[in-house]
C-alpha cells in the first residue's frame, strides 16, 4: 500500500512517531510516498526528521499555538484569533495537500494529529482511506481521565481532536499502558510507537538529569534552578532559534539543540527525565525504566491530560515547574518503582498489522464500512 503521512510539526513527538511508522511500513513492504508537515514561524523542522524520512517532505502552514511573551505558556484566546487571521493561508495549504494527493495517489492518508489533515478530509473527501493516530484519541475510551475544571479548555481539546479525525475510518489511540476494551467503535488502543533506536539502547544510571522543553521560554526557569542547585547536573534540549548546537551557561547546565541521536544517548544514561508533559518523551523514558517529572505547559490542556495518564501508568510525578529538588526528593524517598513498558510497547507492530490486515484491501474497496476486529485478537497476550 502507498501511504501519505500528514504530521503536526509542534514539538518532537509527532515527528518521531512518523519516523517510526515510516520505518515500520517500509520494513513490511509498504511505501511512504510523501510526508506533509504542518509548520509555523516559531519553529524549525529539526534536521533529524529530514535525515530519517526517506520520502519527499513537503511543508505547509498549519494552525499552531501562540505563546506568551516569555515563550512558555499558551495564550488560548490569542491562539484562536491569530489562526483565524490566517484562514486564507490555510486554504492554500489545503489546496497544496490536495495537489500532493492527486500527484502521489496514496491508498491511505495517515494523519498524526494535524488539524488541517482533518479539514482536508472533510472538505475534499479524497477517494483514498483516511486514518488518524495519536495519544489524543484516547478521549474516545471510557477510562480516559480529564483534569478537574477548565471545562472550556476541555471542550476545545475535544473539538480539535474531533476535527483532526473527521471522517477517519481508524483512530489509532496510543496509550502508556493497555486499556480495556482495546476497541471502542473505530478507536483502537495501541502501544506507543517508538523508534528502533530507543529499543536498541541499554540503560545505565548516570549522575545527571535530562530535560526537554517544548517551548524554549522554560529555559529561564531551568537556569534559575540550576543556579540555585549547583550540585545537580542538567543536560537540557530545546529548539531555540539562533542558538548554537551546544550552550553552557553554567558549569552544571548544558543546553543542546534538538538532536535525536544525542537525546537518546542522554536518555539512556540519565538518572531521570524532567520535561514538559508531551507523550513521546515520557514513553521513551518509561521504556528505558527512567523516572519522569512532568510539567504541563500552562494553557495546553492536552498536556495536563498527559500528566494524569502518565502518573496513572507509573511514569513518575507531575509538577507545576522545573523543580529539580522536588525530583531529587521523590527519588530519594524510594517511592518510585521502575515499571518498564517494554512488553507492551514491543507489541505495536503485531497489533497494528492485525488491525491492518483485517480491513478490506483499499486498492479494491475504498471508504467501506470498518469491520469489527475480534476482541480475542486484540487482547492476545494482555488478558
Amino acid at each position: 500500500m502507498k501511504f501519505l503521512l500528514i504530521v503536526q510539526g509542534e514539538g518532537r513527538g509527532h515527528m518521531t512517531q512518523a519516523i517510526s511508522m515510516s520505518q515500520l511500513l517500509e520494513r513490511n513492504g509498504h511505501e511512504v510516498c510523501a510526508v506533509c508537515v504542518g509548520k509555523s514561524q516559531r519553529r524549525e523542522i529539526p534536521e533529524f526528521f529530514s535525515s530519517k524520512i526517506k520520502a519527499p517532505i513537503f511543508l505547509f502552514e498549519s494552525p499552531n499555538f501562540v505563546t506568551d511573551k516569555k515563550h512558555k505558556g499558551i495564550k488560548l484566546g490569542r491562539t484562536i484569533s491569530y489562526n483565524f487571521t490566517k484562514i486564507n493561508l490555510f486554504k492554500k495549504s489545503l489546496h497544496k495537500i490536495d495537489q500532493l494527493v492527486a500527484e502521489y495517489q496514496p491508498d491511505i492518508i495517515l494523519n498524526f494529529y494535524d488539524l488541517l489533515g482533518g479539514l482536508y478530509n472533510m472538505i475534499y473527501q479524497p477517494a483514498c482511506r483516511y486514518w488518524t493516530i495519536g495519544h489524543q484519541y484516547l478521549i474516545n475510551h471510557p477510562d480516559f481521565l480529564y483534569p478537574n475544571g477548565k471545562s472550556l479548555q476541555k471542550l476545545l481539546f475535544q473539538l480539535n481532536t474531533r476535527i483532526t479525525s473527521f471522517g477517519s475510518e481508524l483512530e489509532l489511540a496510543l496509550s502508556f499502558k493497555p486499556l480495556y476494551p482495546l476497541q471502542n467503535g473505530n478507536t483502537f488502543v495501541l502501544p506507543p510507537l517508538l523508534r528502533k533506536e530507543v529499543k536498541s539502547k541499554t540503560p545505565t544510571k548516570g549522575d545527571f538529569y535530562l530535560t526537554y522543553m517544548v517551548n524554549s521560554g522554560y529555559s529561564d526557569e531551568i537556569l534559575l534552578y540550576a543556579n540555585k542547585c549547583p550540585e545537580i547536573k542538567i543536560e537540557a534540549f530545546w529548539d531555540q532559534k539562533g542558538a548554537p548546537e551546544m550552550y553552557k551557561p553554567l558549569e552544571n547546565l548544558t543546553f543542546h539543540q534538538l538532536n535525536d541521536h544525542l537525546f537518546l544517548e542522554k536518555m539512556s544514561k540519565c538518572k531521570g527525565l524532567i520535561t514538559t508533559a508531551g507523550f513521546e518523551s515520557v514513553c521513551e523514558a518509561m521504556y528505558l525504566g527512567k523516572p519522569v517529572m512532568m510539567i504541563p505547559v500552562n494553557g495546553q490542556y492536552e498536556q495536563a491530560c498527559n500528566a494524569i495518564d502518565a502518573k496513572r501508568a507509573g511514569a513518575g510525578i507531575p509538577s507545576e515547574n522545573f523543580d529539580f529538588k522536588k525530583m531529587e526528593s521523590f527519588l530519594n524517598s524510594g517511592s518510585f518503582i521502575p515499571t518498564s513498558s517494554k512488553a507492551w510497547v514491543d507489541l505495536f507492530e503485531e497489533k497494528f498489522f492485525t488491525i491492518f490486515n483485517s480491513l478490506p484491501n483499499p486498492k479494491n474497496e475504498r471508504k467501506s464500512k470498518l469491520p469489527k476486529v475480534r476482541k480475542s485478537v486484540l487482547t492476545k497476550k494482555f488478558n
